[in-house]
């Protein structure tokens, strides 16, 4: 292996196909972007209807998060590649990776949305709702806005997760970065270290910025906790008095 990655003659056959390399790149990134998207929007209206006070909805929202959670994300991308053309179903290699990445991930966005939901004080659901909002005027002008800087953390961290998820499209030939380098070190090259090397650093230049965002972000709102919790609060008119 380390033989392979030295070698010149094979850092420079993977310059020569460098090209195909970032368009493979661009791929991913354009899937990313995409099932982010999908993941986001599914994320958000599961994590309501979890938090919903109507059994149903959160029935659903429950059942979509245990069975997206539990099964691999490699089943169902093969279920909808190969098994949904039996039934009629026939998609793009692509559009099958958008989709079951963005799903996938959308178990885990609406988890993160709900605890956020639930950590706003109950008291602010009563005052909202004593002022005549209904649960979604409630959920979209008061709730939301505060939890978005509660769940920002994790939900960066389900972005990186997504993003090198993305690799998946390399097992249906979805023309990502994994599925070009694979198949570039496969067909007569046999450079598999350079490869795969090249292939891991793009994933970490696409995920090591936000996770350090992230961390920094999180970091950043502890010390405003602390900052808040150590402010001496100010005298009542009886302390001031006395």
């Amino acid at each position: 292996m380390i033989e392979q990655i030295l070698t010149p003659w094979r850092w420079q056959n993977l310059f020569q196909e460098w090209p195909a390399l970032l368009r493979a790149f661009l791929t991913t990134l354009e899937a990313s972007v995409l099932a982010l998207i999908l993941a986001l929007v599914l994320g958000v209206l599961f994590g309501l209807m979890s938090t919903s006070h109507h059994r149903l909805p959160r029935a659903i929202a429950r059942v979509y998060v245990e069975f997206f959670q539990n099964t691999p994300l490699m089943i169902q991308l093969f279920f909808v590649f190969f098994a949904l053309p039996y039934a009629g179903v026939s998609l793009p290699a692509f559009t099958c990776g958008v989709l079951c990445v963005g799903v996938y991930t959308g178990a885990y966005i609406s988890e993160v949305v709900r605890a956020g939901i639930q950590s706003i004080p109950q008291g602010q659901f009563e005052a909202a709702y004593s002022q005549g909002f209904t649960y979604l005027q409630t959920m979209l002008l008061i709730i939301l806005p505060q939890t978005v800087k509660i769940i920002l953390p994790p939900l960066v961290n389900q972005c990186v997760n997504l993003i090198k998820n993305t690799s998946v499209l390399a097992m249906i030939a979805g023309g990502d970065l994994m599925y070009v380098a694979n198949n570039w070190a496969t067909n007569g090259s046999a450079s598999y270290g350079p490869a795969y090397l090249i292939s891991g650093v793009l994933y970490f230049c696409l995920c090591f910025p936000l996770s350090t965002w992230a961390r920094r972000y999180e970091e950043k709102l502890k010390r405003q906790d602390s900052q808040l919790s150590a402010r001496p609060t100010r005298p009542t008119g009886k302390e001031a008095a006395a």
